[in-house]
Order: structure tokens, then sequence, then C-alpha cells
């Protein structure tokens, strides 16, 4: 098949494009950054430099593709003063409708997306309305375009912001924890079932939950500790308003602050979940303990 990527080297993207080279596909990379290009093609794959504001130039790189994988990359610092969650909620609405208009001007009939847990909500999901909006955009293509929509649960690696915390407190502390559920994933299961979608026959809309573990936020600290010579290491429940001034007080502008408040609040109420329980898929390769080697390995630099 010939697979056109978004996403550039990301996190996701990499190892998917890895996947779909090993398996023999054709697949193109769209990047913002030429100097991108010499790793790209040196993976296997076919560069395209572009961007995603230019509807032109992504009607140009789906044209010709038997699919495309989609994902929103809408960029910001969650330090700076002067973005806000609504500007990164604008320009990812507006990614999506380009994506909209490139698939239609394009012809392609395969549209893999990368949204997330909690899209189901239209509310209450903090930032990930991003994806709860784009899904609904992407409902709107006509109806010989088949569209699976990916919801990865939280990714492993959003563990390694605790890494700070747990050096200068001896704790992870958030507003979701303790005995809360926690759901996590590894890229490299979700880059597998991104694969196993694309190459599927499917039709219509179709909804696809990706997790690799399920676990307590006590477990998780339990496993992380032992990985870190820390087997007492704990995961402490704390207050929205104390999370609030957390994040504030690290530098994280007002906004973003309380748009993870938010979602932290609703893993903690189990909101976020919901539709996962719902829906729960058979679990990834990749588990906690796997990944402790690299949580590990990046804690003790």
């Amino acid at each position: 098949m010939k697979i056109t990527v978004t996403g550039s080297l990301g996190y996701v993207s990499t190892p998917l494009i890895k996947e779909l080279i090993k398996k023999g596909h054709s697949v193109t990379i769209i990047s913002s950054k030429a100097e991108k290009q010499k790793d790209i093609e040196a993976l296997g794959a076919k560069a395209a430099i572009g961007t995603m504001e230019d509807v032109d130039f992504l009607t140009k790189t789906f044209t010709g593709a038997d699919a495309v994988y989609c994902m929103i990359a809408p960029g910001g610092s969650f330090n700076d003063p002067n973005t806000s969650v609504r500007d990164v909620v604008v320009r990812s609405n507006a990614i999506i409708n380009n994506y909209v208009q490139a698939i239609e001007k394009s012809g392609v009939k395969r549209v893999v997306y990368l949204s997330s847990v909690g899209a189901h909500m239209n509310s209450g999901n903090g930032l990930l309305i991003i994806h709860h909006n784009a899904e609904n955009t992407l409902r709107q293509l006509p109806a010989d375009v088949v569209v699976s929509f990916m919801r990865p649960v939280g990714f492993y690696k959003n563990l390694l912001g605790f890494i700070n915390p747990i050096k200068t407190h001896g704790l992870i502390a958030a507003n979701y924890g303790g005995s809360d559920m926690s759901y996590m994933v590894a890229d490299a299961d979700i880059a597998d079932a991104i694969v196993e979608e694309l190459e599927s026959v499917a039709v219509g809309r179709k909804i696809r939950y990706v997790a690799s573990e399920e676990l307590t936020c006590n477990e998780i600290a339990g496993i992380l500790g032992v990985a870190i010579g820390k087997p007492d290491l704990k995961w402490i429940l704390i207050s929205d308003e104390q999370q609030l001034n957390g994040l504030k007080a690290f530098g994280m502008n007002a906004s973003f602050a309380e748009s993870f408040v938010e979602m932290n609040a609703s893993i903690h109420s189990g909101a976020i979940s919901e539709d996962y329980l719902r829906n729960k898929p058979v679990l990834g390769k990749v588990k906690l303990e796997d990944f402790a080697k690299e949580f590990a390995a990046v804690y003790n630099q």
C-alpha cells in the first residue's frame, strides 16, 4: 500500500513508520522541517516537506495514497504566557479542517486518525477536547471514506514528567492517584494497532481503543519505585487547587494549568475512561515493567 503519514518522526510516528516499511508498504512522511529529510530517507521512506496549514501541499501529498494516517501536532508551549488553550483548540480545528479538504480533493478513501481516550466527552476533558472536535469534523467526510479513530489511553512517556517531583519531594502527587485506576499504553503498541487497522478491511466510521496496561496509581508508583531504587515510592492524591497551584509554580500558564487539572479530575472521577471500559481492547505487549527500565535510565541521567 501507498501510505502517507503525518507527524514527522514523532513518538508514535517513528515506530509506525518502521513497522510499515518492514511490512513492505511505500511510505511518505510529512514533516515541516527540511532537516528531517535525511533521517526520513534513512528509514526507507519518502519525505514531503511542508506544513499542515497548506491545503494545496496536503492535497498533493495525499493524492495517489491508498491510506492516510492523520494526527494533530498543534505546537505551542505550556509555559508561554501568550498562548492559551483556546489558541491550541483554534489551531487544531483549523488543521483538521485542512485534512478534510485535502482528503476530499485528493480522493483518499482510507483514513486513520490518532485520537485519544476522553474524545467521547464534549466537556470536562481539558485539552483532549481537540480530539472530540476532530472526530466530529472527520465524521463529515463522504460516506465512502472509511475513517478509523484510534483512541490510545495515557502514554507511558507521560510518567517521565514525574521525575523532577520524585527527585525534589520523594513522591508523586497529582489530583488523581492512590487507588485510582490508570490505563496506560506504549508507543510500540499504538503503532502496531495502527498498522493492523490500516491493513484491515473496514467500513464507515470505527472507534478503536489501544492500551497496554491497567494499574492503580499505587501499583504504578511501586513498579517505578523498584526500578529507580525507591521501593517505597508513593503516589498521593491532592486536591484540584493544590494541583493547580503546583503547576503554576512550575511555570505553566494559567490556561494550560486549568486544562490539566480538569483532565486529571476526569481521570480521578472515572469519567475519562467510561467509554473505554465499555469498549475495552485486548491489551498490548509492552508492560509498565518494560517501560520502567527507560524511566530509570532517564531518572539516573
